[in-house]
């Protein structure tokens, strides 16, 4: 059985389509969506780059526990990413000794650079944001002693930089 609309019913929503609420309803939905869309959007921004600094912690963290076990095996420090990376072919060595992911052992992971460098008795590890406020805010440093250090702004963190708790 088929209904038909009442008399009313249809004349009322013309009613509301030609209303001089539409309006002024639309435009607030037009205002309300962009001031929504312009306060979560920093938020999301910080939170992805929290996330990225945080991911730069751990890898320094792992190449410092990397750089002790080269030194157990090898004698000395790695100085440079490299050596601590996966070998191209065969089995890990000196040039290569497979402690850390190809990913880090390239230098690049999670939106920050990371630099690892020999120094007499021992060795220095640098991760800058990419770039930097999108990235990153906060560049990291660390060696031998396995204490992480922050550097918030541009500048790269250095031994002297206040010590990440």
């Amino acid at each position: 059985m088929c209904t038909l609309p009442r008399a009313g019913h249809a004349r009322h929503h013309r009613r509301w389509l030609f209303s001089p609420k539409l309006p002024i309803l639309i435009s607030i939905v037009l205002f309300v969506i962009p001031v929504l869309v312009s306060l979560t959007v920093p938020i999301f921004t910080r939170s992805r780059m929290y996330g990225r600094e945080i991911a730069a912690i751990q890898a320094i963290k792992a190449v410092n526990t990397a750089e002790v076990q080269y030194r157990e095996r090898f004698g000395r420090y790695a100085a440079s990413l490299t050596e601590l990376g996966p070998p191209a072919s065969g089995a890990p060595n000196a040039s290569a000794a497979e402690l850390i992911g190809n990913d880090l052992a390239n230098s690049e992971k999670a939106g920050y650079k990371f630099t690892v460098a020999a120094v007499p008795g021992g060795y220095v590890i640098n991760a800058v944001p990419a770039s930097y406020g999108i990235s990153g805010s906060r560049s990291f440093y660390s060696d031998q002693t396995m204490v992480v250090r922050e550097n918030y702004g541009p500048e790269p963190a250095t031994a002297q930089s206040k010590e990440l708790r």
